[in-house]
C-alpha cells in the first residue's frame, strides 16, 4: 500500500470544491475513491518536505498498524492528473453525528463531551461537542500520536454500523507540536488497556514494515519523533491537554 498502485481505470465524476488542496470524486474498478494529486497541492512553508499525500498514506500505514482502522484504505496511484492520493470513499450514516455544535443548554448529555463554549453569530450560547465512544477514543490517541493539525469535526465520519474513520491528514508528523483538534473531551483521563497496546503496536511496527514503508514519505526526524510521542503517551498514560501557543483547535471547526 506504501507505493503507487494500479490507478489506469480511475475516472474522476466530480470536484470537491470545500477542499483547500484539488480534491476529485472519481471511480475506479467499479468503487467510488476520493483522488487528489500532488500536482493540486497548495506549498505550506511549515510542511516543506514531500508531499501532503504522502503523509495521507503515511497516516493510513500508522493506522492501520495500531489495528484500528482509523483510516480508510489509502495508496498512491497515477490518476488523470497524476500522481496522487487516492482513498475509498465512505458512505456516511447522515442521521450520526459525532462532532456537533449545539446549544449551551444541550450540551449536558449523557454520552457526550463538551470541548468548548462560545456564541454563535444570534448571540446565543452554544457549545462544541462531540460523543464519547470507544471508536472515537482511538481517534483522539491516534492523532495525539500522527501529531495531526487539522481534525476537524468534519473530517470525522460517523459510518452506520458506528464505526468512525478520520479522512485528511496531509498536515501530520511534523517535528513540532502541532496538535489541534476538536477532540479534546476526554482530557486527563486514563488510556484504557487497548489504547496502550495500540501505541505499543505501532512503536513495534516503526523497527520493522512500517518504519521502512514510511521512509518513502517522511523524513529520518519526522519518523524519529513519532516514535517519541508514541514513547511519551505511553509513559504518562493519559491523553494529553493542549499545549503550545497556537490554537488548540482548528479554524473553521468543521
Amino acid at each position: 500500500m506504501s507505493g503507487a498502485a494500479d490507478t489506469s481505470g480511475m475516472e474522476l465524476v466530480a470536484r470537491i470544491r470545500e477542499a483547500s488542496n484539488a480534491t476529485f470524486l472519481a471511480e475506479l474498478d467499479g468503487n467510488e475513491v476520493v483522488y487528489k494529486p500532488v500536482a493540486g497541492e497548495k506549498p505550506l512553508w511549515d510542511f516543506p518536505d514531500g508531499t501532503l499525500a504522502g503523509r495521507e498514506v503515511s497516516a493510513f500505514l500508522v493506522s492501520e498498524a495500531f489495528g484500528w482502522h482509523v483510516v480508510p484504505p489509502t495508496w498512491l496511484g497515477d490518476g488523470p492528473l497524476g500522481r496522487g492520493m487516492v482513498q475509498r470513499w465512505q458512505d456516511v450514516d447522515p442521521d450520526q453525528d459525532a462532532v456537533d455544535v449545539v446549544p449551551a443548554d444541550q450540551a449536558e448529555q449523557p454520552g457526550v463531551k463538551t470541548v468548548l463554549e462560545a456564541i454563535d453569530e444570534h448571540d446565543r450560547p452554544v457549545t462544541l461537542v462531540h460523543e464519547d465512544t470507544a471508536a472515537l477514543r482511538r481517534m483522539a490517541v491516534f492523532d495525539v500520536v500522527v501529531n495531526n493539525a487539522d481534525r476537524k469535526g468534519g473530517h470525522v465520519l460517523a459510518m452506520p454500523d458506528g464505526h468512525r474513520y478520520g479522512v485528511d491528514h496531509g498536515l501530520t508528523f511534523h517535528v513540532e507540536h502541532k496538535l489541534r483538534t476538536v477532540l479534546w473531551g476526554w482530557v486527563g483521563e486514563a488510556l484504557t488497556e487497548d489504547e496502550l497496546a495500540g501505541i505499543d503496536r505501532v512503536t513495534a511496527a516503526l523497527h520493522g514494515d512500517l518504519g521502512e514503508a514510511l521512509t518513502e514519505h517522511l523524513t529520518v526526524d519526522e519518523i524519529d519523533n513519532l516514535e517519541a510521542r508514541c514513547a511519551a503517551l505511553s509513559a504518562v498514560g493519559s491523553f494529553p491537554p493542549p499545549a503550545g501557543y497556537g490554537s488548540a483547535v482548528p479554524w473553521p471547526l468543521f
